[in-house]
């Protein structure tokens, strides 16, 4: 009903109907609800009023048959008015479904159901209808004959006209001439689909391959020949964790990150990942250690993508136990919200430092490892006994409950993954499955793509779980990158930019949740230089353009330009 009462139009009318594509989205949703519940409510309706009437004699059984009273004859042929009104009201919108439905080879109404489904639904709406006002007038003239009869006809209809007519159609039209009766409606199926994934803005250069050198070919391209990238951002982990990890209790993630810095009033291409905890590397601790003790990750490490050192291992422009490099010398290096954070930790508190803040390097003269307090606003106060016990009961803990390190002041850290954090922030939103670290304003931010979808967009064709191996974007017709988020490393505190500030569904969730989504123009000059293309986006994208590349019916029709994806040479 939000979506509803805020519906925005597309600007783009469906072809069959002519109607915005604003109507699918928003609108009929909503009146299929209204209709489902009307439906639900006029079943229990029956239900209860032929209990109440048996109750008070108005049905009774006798030996020789059942009796009914005027007045129960009368509420049902009200209640069957009712029922077939709503049942005509749902025929009338099946017609506007057929234009959504996935059930075929391609999505939206095809031949068959344009000459023949939504002509039957219209049919059978109208005699729904006029079966409705035979039963209205029988509550007051007690004339059953007609209205029964216009009930048996109707079922008729649904049965022959709603199953046997499209079958005919299908099998004696469409199958033996299938290409040119669906031409029509496969190009309706191209154009919508390539709009709703946003691939009608994709731009198409010819290439001509050459395979004859002459001097000087690349002059025009040493930037992007000084940029070419040497390591895999997908296989260097490891050389990452062997060269700055420095401890067990640490880790970076199995597949690193790509950002650009300007280095020397140049872009650099680099390769870039947060240290973060290893909560696998504690799990045999004691609850003190795992919860109070490690707490958090330190430090950004990169590197430059386009050069490796004699040895063939990364060149590192940040790096070090203190994480600092020409990136930035000062900036604020504990990750306590992160990919692989611990499921919660307490954290702050007045009293001694208790929180292991990371190992000395090299240069510092006390060899015992740092310690660190929180000073952040990240999460609830553990000040409160009911505080205390709540979270002892959520987290199934006594010692949250007992234990002398939640002292005044003490806070408890949870949803410390980036992701996690958007999501329950904007669970309207459908989130990218990778957050990628950034140091912004010398605080590490997590940038995260969220994506707005439907799945009621006509004649799109979907994305299904077998083309797609992200499942949080499964089940969907239309997305848009409409919002980019940023999560501070630190205390947790998300904010939410409106990156397509035109898409109607965020306009709609916007007038929901008036005031949580920034605008774009509020992004620093500094966070809009590390945003990049999303990457689920990019998947679906590319896995749509395998067949949607093409723009013309017949070649989609017969698959003779099919796309195929490689294979990664490392999976």
């Amino acid at each position: 009903m939000a979506l509803f009462l805020n519906r925005q139009d597309f600007g783009v009318q469906d072809p069959e109907f002519g109607l915005d594509v604003g109507f699918f989205v928003f609108t009929l949703p909503f009146l299929n609800l209204v209709v489902n519940l009307l439906t639900a409510v006029i079943v229990l309706c029956a239900i209860g009023g032929a209990i109440m009437h048996y109750f008070y004699g108005g049905i009774k059984v006798r030996p020789g048959g059942v009796g009914t009273s005027a007045a129960f004859r009368r509420h049902a042929a009200v209640l069957a008015c009712a029922f077939l009104l709503v049942r005509g009201a749902a025929f009338w919108l099946e017609r506007y479904t057929a234009v959504q439905q996935q059930s075929g080879r391609w999505a939206g109404a095809m031949y068959t159901d344009t000459n023949a489904i939504i002509p039957v639904r219209s049919i059978l709406a109208i005699s729904a209808v006029l079966v409705a006002v035979l039963f209205l007038a029988t509550a007051s003239a007690h004339r059953w004959r007609l209205p029964l009869v216009g009930t048996a006809m109707l079922v008729v209809v649904a049965l022959v006209a709603g199953g046997l007519y499209p079958w005919i159609v299908q099998r004696f039209q469409v199958v033996p001439n299938e290409q040119a009766a669906q031409s029509q409606f496969i190009q309706r199926n191209i154009d919508a689909t390539r709009y709703a994934y946003g691939l009608d803005k994709v731009e198409t250069t010819p290439y001509d391959a050459t395979i004859d050198t002459r001097q000087g070919a690349l002059g025009n391209s040493s930037e992007t020949i000084a940029n070419i990238r040497l390591l895999d951002p997908n296989v260097v982990s490891s050389a990452f964790a062997q060269m700055q990890q420095f401890r067990p209790y640490y880790r970076f993630d199995s597949n690193l990150s790509v950002d650009r810095y300007s280095v020397d009033n140049k872009t650099q291409d680099t390769v870039i990942a947060a240290r973060e905890l290893n909560p696998s590397q504690t799990s045999d601790d004691s609850w003190y250690n795992r919860h109070v003790v490690y707490t958090h990750g330190y430090g950004v490490i990169a590197a430059y993508g386009n050069q490796v050192d004699g040895a063939g291992n990364p060149k590192f422009m940040q790096s070090g136990i203190k994480a600092n490099g020409v990136i930035s010398e000062n900036y604020e290096p504990r990750i306590y919200f992160g990919m692989s954070s611990p499921q919660y930790s307490i954290v702050g508190g007045s009293g001694d430092q208790l929180e292991l803040d990371r190992p000395q390097s090299a240069d510092e003269t006390n060899s015992s490892d740092a310690k660190y307090t929180f000073n952040g606003n990240g999460g609830p106060r553990l000040d409160s006994t009911l505080n205390r016990l709540s979270y002892a009961i959520k987290f199934q803990s006594s010692d949250i409950l007992l234990s002398d390190a939640v002292r005044d002041g003490s806070q408890i850290l949870y949803e410390r993954n980036p992701v996690d954090r958007v999501q329950k922030a904007a669970p309207y939103l459908k989130v990218d499955s990778k957050a990628y670290p950034a140091i912004i304003n010398n605080r590490v931010q997590w940038i995260v793509d969220a994506y707005t979808t439907t799945n009621q967009f006509p004649y799109a064709q979907g994305v299904s779980q077998e083309n797609n191996q992200n499942p949080r974007t499964n089940s969907m017709n239309y997305i848009r990158n409409s919002v980019k988020a940023t999560v501070d490393a630190y205390d947790g505190s998300v904010t939410l930019y409106a990156w397509d500030e035109n898409d109607p569904i965020l306009k709609a969730w916007q007038g929901v949740f008036p005031g949580t989504v920034k605008s774009y123009k509020e992004m620093s000059a500094e966070l809009l230089n590390h945003v990049r293309y999303p990457s689920d986006m990019f998947t679906i994208q590319r896995s749509m353009l395998n067949k949607y590349h093409v723009t013309n019916s017949n070649s989609l029709y017969a698959g003779d330009d099919v796309w195929s994806i490689p294979n990664d040479p490392y999976e």
